[in-house]
């Protein structure tokens, strides 16, 4: 395949991850971020492109946008969405930020201008989000709009040493003729097509139903990388914590957490293991936990708001506990990043970046079997 065979914009752009999961297949006709500190990585990593367009998405007008798309993706703000937020929803002013993107892709509809398929990536809570109203909601914008939709739940898991399920809705013009390799049939297929997404489905109005496509995309069957490979010995940035530092972490753990400490204690081998400080609540008062994980996965990366939601790493070897932030090239790394990836000085530039970002083997793997093959169909419709 020759490189920059298919036209991509990218909305809510972040550093650029879907872009570099989508690959030299692309090419970018315009991106947008609405941060300043995510627009430098974007451009440290894209230097010689000048499509990124740092401005409100509302703000954002048809005619920034040169050209014709064969894909726009956009992996819109999941705050007012996602369980550990605030639930306000779809019509809140972060994960709201769908609503002008949508007119964007109507205005460039309106201009001749349409884009054949759209990828939308959010948590899952968009899934449940309001009862499910919300969800309903945008899919019946897409059918309203010609194009007919179908979600998929991957996990980051299947592909990198993170736990990082995320909700991806690829959605195409109703006239576009699917490729039936691209098609469960008669219905969902595991692992994709998850009880949650098989339970929105079925809450859906029958309209929505009748346009919904359940996408065939293959599970893969590589092998995830080891969390023990993702650690840096001596990273760059965040010392390790001295004695009493660690000894206050382990005193935040319950006795079920503290217990699989002392297990890898015992065992005299190295343990990789990373640990979230949560609040809980216990016999009706709320209480700061750490709790740590020692099966080989990372927890979900998120967006520093206070210290308490920064991911912290715990070695054990040879009876001896060590603990520290988790560095900035370590996340990159659980995202899927090779370490040319250039990062920013500092660490809560570089974690925020992460922490809002889509895991680079994920948009690969749907780029590879689904988006690719649905773009080569573009190609013999009237567009």
């Amino acid at each position: 395949m020759t490189q920059d065979l298919f036209a991509l914009t990218e909305f809510f752009a972040g550093g650029g991850l879907a872009r570099m999961g989508l690959g030299p297949a692309w090419t970018c006709l315009f991106a947008n971020d609405i941060s300043e500190k995510k627009a430098r990585v974007y451009r440290a990593n894209f230097p010689e492109h000048q499509e990124l367009c740092v401005q409100d998405i509302s703000e954002v007008q048809p005619g920034m946008i040169s050209g014709r798309a064969t894909l726009a993706w956009a992996s819109f703000p999941c705050q007012d969405l996602s369980l550990a937020g605030n639930g306000k929803g779809l019509h809140a002013s972060r994960s709201g930020t769908f609503w002008p993107f949508w007119s964007l892709i109507t205005a460039l509809e309106g201009e001749g201008r349409g884009v054949p398929i759209v990828a939308l990536e959010n948590v899952g809570g968009l899934l449940t989000s309001n009862q499910g109203r919300d969800f309903a909601q945008l899919l019946t914008v897409l059918v309203e709009s010609g194009y007919r939709p179908g979600a998929m739940l991957i996990d980051a898991a299947q592909f990198v040493p993170q736990s990082r399920p995320r909700l991806f809705i690829i959605a195409v013009k109703h006239d576009l003729d699917l490729p039936e390799e691209l098609l469960c049939r008669p219905g969902a297929r595991s692992p994709w097509h998850t009880p949650a997404i098989s339970q929105a489905y079925e809450r859906l109005p029958e309209s929505i139903k009748r346009a919904w496509v359940w996408w065939d995309v293959p599970a893969p069957v590589m092998k995830v990388g080891s969390l023990r490979d993702v650690i840096e010995p001596e990273p760059r940035g965040v010392p390790w914590h001295s004695e009493a530092e660690t000894a206050r972490l382990l005193s935040l753990m319950s006795p079920l957490h503290i217990a699989k400490v002392r297990a890898a204690q015992a065992s005299g081998e190295l343990h990789v293991g990373t640990v979230y400080k949560r609040t809980r609540v216990e016999a009706g008062v709320k209480a700061q936990r750490a709790e740590v994980r020692f099966d080989d996965v990372s927890g979900c990366l998120r967006t520093p708001v206070g210290g308490s939601s920064r991911q912290l790493v715990l070695i054990v070897d040879q009876g001896k506990v060590r603990s520290r932030l988790l560095s900035v090239r370590e996340a990159a790394r659980l995202m899927g990043l090779p370490d040319s990836y250039r990062l920013p000085e500092s660490y809560n530039e570089g974690y925020h970046v992460m922490g809002d970002a889509v895991a680079v083997p994920v948009v690969a793997w749907l780029e590879r079997h689904l988006l690719r093959p649905l773009a080569h169909a573009t190609m013999s419709i009237a567009l």
